[in-house]
């Protein structure tokens, strides 16, 4: 893949992601708040986001999302031999053990 293509598809994430969040944030906020891992004041900013605002947002060259994967929750998730509905509950427990990212951290200026 070359450069201009990963910034593409970069650009065609974010745009993604954040129409996703914004729908999600509208429909059910505090499940918003807990599935993407985001601060109350991020979902604030979401909620009264533009579309051209959205898509400006979303034309930046670093990708929005943060995977909150890790070593021990990728392997829960992954192991087979285990029942799929235990294996979601555990999951979930370890996600709602981490904090939302704080909205400063989220707030970028580069391009």
């Amino acid at each position: 893949m070359t450069t201009p293509d990963l910034l593409s598809s970069i650009r065609d994430t974010n745009l993604a992601y954040l129409i996703l969040a914004q729908q999600m944030v509208r429909q059910d906020r505090a499940a918003a708040i807990y599935r993407l891992g985001i601060s109350s004041e991020l979902a604030d900013l979401l909620d009264t986001l533009s579309p051209a605002q959205i898509v400006r947002l979303a034309s930046n060259n670093v990708l929005l999302m943060r995977l909150r994967l890790d070593t021990t929750v990728a392997g829960i998730l992954s192991d087979l031999s285990k029942d799929r509905t235990l294996v979601q509950a555990h999951a979930s427990i370890l996600f709602a053990t981490q904090s939302a990212e704080p909205a400063e951290q989220c707030h970028t200026t580069e391009r």
